[in-house]
C-alpha cells in the first residue's frame, strides 16, 4: 500500500516536504481489530504540532492522520460488531484502558494510557489502517466520506469545547479563529442555541466574511472588542495572542475554553501583556480541552446529521499531503482540508 510517512521532527519553515510517499505492507488486524480501506483522511493542525515536535510521536516512522473514513475489509476473530463493507470513521482517540477512574466515569480522554491515532499508532495518511473495533464509529449515510472526515476531530473536539463552555440559549458565544473547527461549532450553536449571538475573532478577512455568511452576528480582528461581552469564548488558534485578547472580551464570570493540544511558542511573550484587572478579574475562568471521548464523536456525528451540518472541504491527493500541510501552516484554512485516497491495489479479503 501507499502511505505518507513522517520520519523525523522538522521545522516547516525550512522543510517543505516533511512527509515521504512510500510503499508498505498492508497491516494485519489483531483479534479485536479491524482493517480499514481508507477513502479519505482530514488534515488537522495537530499534524503540524506532531511534525514540529510540540506533541511528537513516540517512534518513527509514523503515518499521521486522525480524521479517517473508510470501509472495513477485514475483521479480527473476536470482532462481532462490524462487517466487511461497513463505512466507519476513526478519530483522535485510538484507544484507552477502559479500567481506570477516568474511563469508568466517561472521561477516557484523560486516561493515562490514552493512545492517539496518527501519533501513538499509525493513522490514515495511507491506503489502509488498522484500529480497535471498539473505537471506530459508523458514519451516517447523510454524509459523503469527505464531509464526514472533519467531523471526527474538528467537529467532535469543537463539540466537546462547546459542552465545556456551558452556555445556555441566549448567551453570547465568541469564537477565536475560524478554520475547520470554528465553522462547524458556529453551525452547531445556531442549531442548539438559536437565540445566542455569535462573535467571531479572526485575523483573516476571508475567514471573517465566511463567518458572517454562516450566520455570525459580528466578526472582527483578533484584537478588536466585540459589541457584546461574551459569556464564553472558544479559542481554536495555535497562538497565545488570541487567548489574552479573548479574556478581555469575556463578561464577568465568563469562561474561555482553549481548544488546542499545544500552543506555538513563537508569540509566548504576548503573555506579558496579560493584565490581571483587565483580563482575569471578576471570576473569569480558563478551561483547556484534552482530546475527545468516543461519546463526543458518536454524539456529534448524530447531531450533525440531525442538524444538516456539512463542512466545506477542499480535496487533495494523498501525494499532495505536504502541500495541504504547508497551506494549513500558512493560514489558508477556510473550511477543512481532505486527502482523497486513490487505491493502487485490490481490497484485502477476509
Amino acid at each position: 500500500m501507499r502511505a505518507m510517512i513522517l520520519e523525523r521532527i522538522c521545522d516547516l519553515k525550512e522543510e517543505l516536504k516533511p512527509l515521504r510517499l512510500v510503499e508498505m505492507a498492508v497491516p494485519e488486524p489483531g483479534n479485536d481489530e479491524v482493517l480499514i480501506q481508507v477513502e479519505v483522511c482530514g488534515v488537522c493542525h495537530t499534524e503540524l504540532d506532531e511534525i514540529e515536535g510540540r506533541t511528537p510521536p513516540p517512534v518513527f516512522p509514523v503515518i499521521l492522520g486522525h480524521e479517517v473514513v473508510g470501509r472495513i475489509v477485514k475483521t479480527g476473530s473476536a470482532v462481532k460488531s462490524w462487517q466487511n463493507g461497513d463505512r466507519v470513521g476513526v478519530a483522535w482517540i485510538y484507544s484507552a484502558c477502559g479500567k481506570c477512574s477516568w474511563c469508568r466515569c466517561g472521561n477516557e480522554n484523560l486516561c493515562r494510557e490514552f493512545l492517539a491515532t496518527g501519533r501513538d499508532r499509525n493513522g490514515g495518511y495511507a491506503e489502509y489502517m488498522i484500529a480497535p473495533a471498539g473505537f471506530v464509529h459508523m458514519i451516517p449515510q447523510f454524509f459523503s466520506s469527505s464531509e464526514a472526515a472533519p467531523l471526527l476531530c474538528a467537529g467532535s473536539v469543537g463539540y466537546r469545547s462547546l459542552k465545556l463552555a456551558e452556555i445556555k440559549n441566549g448567551d453570547v458565544l465568541g469564537l477565536t479563529g475560524f478554520g475547520a473547527s470554528g465553522h462547524l461549532v458556529l453551525q452547531v450553536v445556531r442549531f442548539l442555541y438559536p437565540e445566542s449571538r455569535i462573535m467571531v475573532f479572526a485575523r483573516n478577512v476571508q475567514e471573517r466574511e465566511f463567518a458572517l455568511r454562516l450566520g455570525a452576528s459580528w466578526a472582527g480582528d483578533t484584537d478588536e472588542r466585540s459589541p457584546y461581552k461574551c459569556r464564553a469564548i472558544i479559542d481554536t488558534t495555535p497562538a497565545w495572542k488570541p487567548v489574552v485578547e479573548a479574556l478581555a472580551n469575556l463578561e464577568a464570570g465568563g469562561r474561555l475554553v482553549i481548544n488546542a493540544i499545544r500552543k506555538e511558542s513563537l508569540d509566548q511573550n504576548y503573555l506579558l501583556h496579560l493584565d490581571y484587572a483587565r483580563h482575569l478579574w471578576q471570576e473569569k475562568e480558563l478551561k483547556s480541552v484534552a482530546n475527545v471521548t468516543r461519546a463526543d464523536v458518536s454524539e456529534f456525528l448524530q447531531l450533525a446529521a440531525e442538524a444538516g451540518i456539512k463542512p466545506e472541504v477542499r480535496e487533495y491527493e494523498l501525494a499532495e499531503a505536504n502541500k495541504a500541510l504547508l497551506e494549513l501552516k500558512g493560514g489558508e484554512i477556510k473550511g477543512a482540508k481532505i486527502l482523497f485516497i486513490r487505491h493502487s491495489i485490490k481490497k484485502s479479503k477476509r
